[in-house]
């Protein structure tokens, strides 16, 4: 019984490792301009290996990585990206 224990803990690690990788490849893609969904699929699909691509991948001219920076800034440029995007 305490090897099914054992095995549930590494499979609930594993999924939380899993949709972490998701989520900030997700946000890379959208900050390097190619917007979050592409970014998402690749997290899913290929697990660590999706946020390494979007760590490597280049950004777009004019994209929120090239005018904001990685975390963003509460910059003139950071704002001027948000709303050249649309978002308020």
């Amino acid at each position: 019984m305490a090897l099914f224990a054992l095995l549930g803990a590494k499979a609930l690690y594993l999924l939380y490792v899993w949709l972490v990788s998701a989520a900030l490849a997700s946000y890379l893609s959208d900050r390097k301009g190619y917007g979050e969904k592409p970014g998402l699929a690749s997290g899913l699909l290929l697990f660590v290996v999706g946020l390494a691509i979007w760590i490597f991948w280049p950004a777009r001219e004019g994209s929120k990585w090239k005018t904001a920076g990685v975390f963003g800034s509460r910059t003139k440029a950071d704002r001027v990206a948000r709303e050249r995007d649309g978002e308020p």
